[in-house]
């Protein structure tokens, strides 16, 4: 440690004041990579400032061997920064995806928060994590949302080094003398984001150039914007469509005013198909799906029903036949598998 501070550590000390106001209680998520040693650096930078109350949270998924010394080692390294309370959890994974160790991974941090009255937990993905998140919601296929990456801030957590590169995170590492563990699972190639990350993206970058991933960031930037500007309109389009026969959460029936669903534009008439089949519990819709809705909408020559999930079916219904007036509606009903319609 020491020097003159690098550019880089300066920025993610300010991104954490700018996210976590004075005074407040945080955990910083440390797997003992440099990603997240960095921003424990610098949230104990503060912490020794008395500007926040910083502790840190480490979770051992134990899937390899010496995941355990890792965790301790990272735990060590941040009882070493000057960290306030450092937990070491042990998290139980169900099987080898990658959505299972992140299930198990939020809940050890939901558990952490509880246990030390932490109101945020702060996390250490970079510019080049949320890069190759876009590139995977490209690959999905599934709308602005889907391209939007990773948010800078989602209920209690927090990413304050999304506009930092890697590298740059590394030369915050060497400045303050933190041996930082590479977790041999991040080049595995049976995860999707590896390949991305060592495949794909050299390739991309060698042929666009090195700003590609600072280019997709943006473009996660916009695309967020434009779906949260375009969620916020759609909810209340929504609620305009289901009217009195409206369905709060937790109900199982709910019928869309067909014509007013018709009459809106299309990128808005989809969010609100989705919004309505998550009312009542179910995943959203995938394309799939979501076309077949399209259909019933439109005039299909079935009226349905047709199976979505969770399970949620949608029915095309004439107005004499529901209970909230003489308006055709779509019904979706996630209770058991309706009668055909006529």
């Amino acid at each position: 440690m020491g020097g003159n501070l690098p550019r880089v550590l300066a920025e993610a000390r300010n991104s954490i004041r700018s996210m976590v106001p004075a005074g407040s209680k945080v955990l910083v998520a440390c797997s003992g990579g440099a990603d997240s040693l960095a921003l424990a650096a610098a949230a104990a930078f503060l912490h020794r400032k008395g500007e926040i109350l910083a502790g840190a949270v480490i979770v051992d998924h134990g899937m390899q061997p010496g995941s355990l010394a890792a965790a301790q080692r990272a735990a060590e390294q941040c009882r070493g920064l000057g960290l306030a309370e450092v937990l070491l959890i042990g998290a139980h994974v169900q099987g080898h995806s990658e959505q299972s160790a992140r299930s198990a991974r939020y809940a050890a941090f939901e558990a952490a928060m509880a246990r030390t009255g932490a109101g945020h937990v702060l996390l250490g993905h970079t510019l080049d994590d949320q890069a190759e998140q876009v590139l995977l919601g490209l690959a999905r296929g599934s709308g602005t949302l889907s391209l939007s990456g990773m948010p800078v801030a989602r209920g209690p957590y927090l990413r304050p080094l999304l506009g930092l590169r890697r590298a740059e995170i590394e030369q915050i590492c060497r400045h303050e003398g933190l041996g930082y563990w590479e977790d041999p699972t991040n080049t595995d190639p049976r995860y999707l984001r590896n390949r991305v990350r060592h495949e794909l993206m050299p390739v991309i970058e060698s042929v666009l150039g090195a700003q590609v991933p600072a280019a997709l960031a943006r473009t996660a930037a916009l695309a967020r914007a434009d779906a949260e500007y375009l969620d916020s309109v759609a909810e209340t389009m929504l609620d305009e469509v289901l009217g009195d026969a409206g369905a709060e959460a937790g109900e199982s029936v709910c019928d869309l005013d067909l014509e007013r669903l018709r009459a809106m534009p299309g990128a808005l008439r989809s969010r609100v198909l989705r919004m309505a089949v998550a009312r009542l519990g179910a995943p959203a819709p995938d394309f799939e799906r979501l076309a077949a809705l399209e259909l019933l909408v439109h005039g299909s020559k079935s009226a349905g029903p047709i199976q979505l999930q969770g399970p949620v079916y949608a029915s095309r219904m004439a107005g004499e036949r529901l209970q909230h007036g003489a308006r055709p509606a779509l019904q979706l009903d996630a209770t058991a598998l309706p009668t055909a319609r006529s």
